[in-house]
């Protein structure tokens, strides 16, 4: 890990294409006061990711695992320690910048989709695109284009309560993708499906890893899906307990050589 970038003032600066850890994390701790005792979630925890990488965030429920997740996504600020995304060192940004970091750079697919109730799939899929100011002739090609490629173009009237939680899942990916992030972190994507819905979700999200080469760091309690995962980060009561290769981090690769791969354009 090359901590040299800590110590510059210019991290505020457009991401760098040289930059090959898209996040690092050094002596990381998150602290909650509750009836005025320091509860610690994360401690000193050190890390990083590299771009392209499929990473999990693995543990027991209390472990810290969606609490980092929420720091990693400019959610929440550290109580000590340093996080850089895209080489950007998230406590020397101005609330404008983490805005536009959380906004064009990064997107985030949360366990309970996040979908705004009163607007239908398509304007929950557009509105990313309306915030970054794309025209909307764009804006409207660009929003179908994301809704076919999760399978949804006949449902995209449709609002969040009529859609399942499968299909909501997949709008929320769609969201995800509006404004082409390099990272994107999911919390927990296929907690609330059954296990084949889990499959479609898991085959689209390493599809746009493979792709596009966007890095993909997802918390999961299911072991199966995160053996699949390039590493495997494992806390417990807030620490690392390893990082290691995911078991069937190969398999991964095999099943998606039997898809054809698209090109970036197809996003």
């Amino acid at each position: 890990m090359n901590l040299d970038f800590f110590k510059k003032k210019e991290l505020v600066e457009p991401l760098s294409p040289e930059i090959d850890e898209v996040v690092m994390v050094v002596d990381l701790k998150k602290s909650f006061f509750l009836k005025d005792k320091e509860v610690a979630a994360l401690k000193k925890i050190s890390f990083s990711v590299k771009k392209g990488e499929f990473f999990v965030i693995k543990g027991a429920s209390g472990s810290g695992k969606t609490t980092l997740l929420n720091i990693l996504g400019a959610m929440e600020t550290t109580t000590s320690g340093r996080v850089a995304i895209n080489g950007k060192t998230l406590d020397l940004l101005s609330e404008k910048q983490l805005t536009l970091l959380r906004r064009l750079e990064i997107a985030t697919i949360y366990q309970s989709y996040n979908l705004i109730p009163v607007l239908n799939a398509f304007q929950n899929v557009e509105l990313p695109l309306m915030l970054s100011g794309l025209k909307e002739e764009e804006r409207l090609l660009r929003t179908k284009k994301l809704l076919k490629l999760v399978g949804l173009e006949e449902r995209m009237e449709h609002v969040p309560e009529e859609l399942s939680g499968g299909e909501q899942q997949r709008v929320a990916i769609a969201r995800s993708l509006s404004n082409k992030p390099s990272i994107i972190f999911a919390d927990e994507p296929t907690g609330n499906l059954d296990e084949d819905i889990q499959i479609k979700i898991m085959k689209i999200l390493e599809g746009i890893n493979r792709d596009l080469g966007t890095t993909i760091i997802m918390v999961t309690h299911d072991l199966k899906l995160a053996e699949r995962a390039d590493r495997i980060l494992e806390l417990k009561n807030g620490e690392i307990l390893e990082i290691r290769e995911g078991k069937d981090k190969d398999k991964r690769i095999k099943d998606l050589e039997k898809v054809e791969a698209k090109d970036p354009s197809f996003y």
